[in-house]
């Protein structure tokens, strides 16, 4: 689908797909971690609300106050600021690592796959929820070691997921839901055939998730995530660090039937096998970033929003 309508004064008109990164950089959102004093705080022990229905305060916060531990899961295990990886943007010294080992409930290893989530500040750093009416969108360049260096396992390992809020019907209320991009290792061993990665997405219409690209030589790659008027979430990505474009748009959707209104926050998930011993891929990201093209004047202000859990 390349576009979707929306009723204007009596008219039908076409909605284009936002391509990422498109307008204005969203002040006090996001990161760039040039400051070599970036560092994190955990709030131990985890949250682990998912599972078994704890939530432990005080949650992990970043002393830049721009990340911070979701009271639903916790935050990766380490989180530090990193040198930027070669082939990184241009001028960057610094991106921020990701890895965990304990993803589940505090001392109970149980070898099932579970994740932690870090959340940027969004709201708090906007001022309230973002309306799809300011077209908003999600960018962020994401370094892919070797793949000899990432867990040994077939599954998900990463992730750059968005806190919705949307309506399935004109009636209905509005309901949380968090679509996102995710990141699967297919591991071979013994190795018949060479490693190799892939794009899923969730979700579809229905809410099932779809493959997107292969990924067939690690490094960076580029991610975005784009929210229009007409309630469509568009996905975005390409390997490399150059900005986006139309052609990088991998699809566009109503995940679960809800027409998204409201865009929270975003946030990352980081996986691994939770059996005690076996660490996460470790993750670099660098300059997540959030965009307006058609922010109105900065007096207009949406209202607060509370609360800040995570799936």
């Amino acid at each position: 689908m390349l576009a979707g309508l929306v009723c204007c004064g009596g008219r039908v008109e076409a909605i284009e797909p936002i391509v990422p990164g498109t307008g204005d950089k969203a002040e006090n959102v996001g990161d760039d971690f040039e400051d070599p004093e970036w560092s994190y705080v955990p709030g131990l022990p985890k949250s682990s609300k998912n599972i078994d229905g704890q939530t432990r305060l005080p949650a992990g916060r970043s002393t830049n106050n721009r990340w911070f531990e979701s009271t639903y899961r916790g935050t990766p295990d380490l989180l530090k600021r990193v040198s930027t990886p070669p082939g990184g943007l241009l001028g960057s010294e610094g991106a921020m690592m990701m890895r965990t080992l304990n993803s589940g409930i505090p001392n109970q290893p149980d070898g099932e796959m579970q994740q932690d989530d870090l959340i940027a500040n969004t709201s708090s750093g906007i001022g309230g929820y973002v309306p799809v009416s300011w077209r908003p969108s999600v960018v962020v360049r994401v370094y892919l070691p070797p793949f000899d260096q990432w867990e040994k396992r077939t599954g998900t390992s990463f992730a750059l997921r968005a806190d919705c809020r949307g309506r399935k019907g004109r009636g209905d209320d509005l309901e949380a839901y968090w679509p996102g991009i995710f990141v699967q290792f297919l591991y071979n061993e013994p190795r018949k055939q060479p490693n190799a990665a892939l794009l899923v997405i969730r979700g579809r219409d229905s809410g099932h998730d779809f493959s997107g690209p292969m990924i067939k030589e690690p490094g960076w790659w580029t991610l975005g995530m784009s929210f229009s008027p007409d309630g469509y979430i568009h996905y975005y990505a390409h390997a490399g660090i150059e900005d986006l474009t139309s052609s990088d748009r991998i699809a566009s959707h109503y995940p679960y039937y809800f027409k998204c209104e409201r865009f929270q926050n975003f946030f990352f998930n980081v996986s691994n096998a939770n059996n005690g011993r076996s660490w996460s891929t470790a993750w670099i990201i660098d300059d997540p970033a959030v965009y307006f093209a058609s922010r109105p004047r900065a007096t207009l202000r949406p209202p607060a929003v509370r609360g800040r859990s995570s799936r």
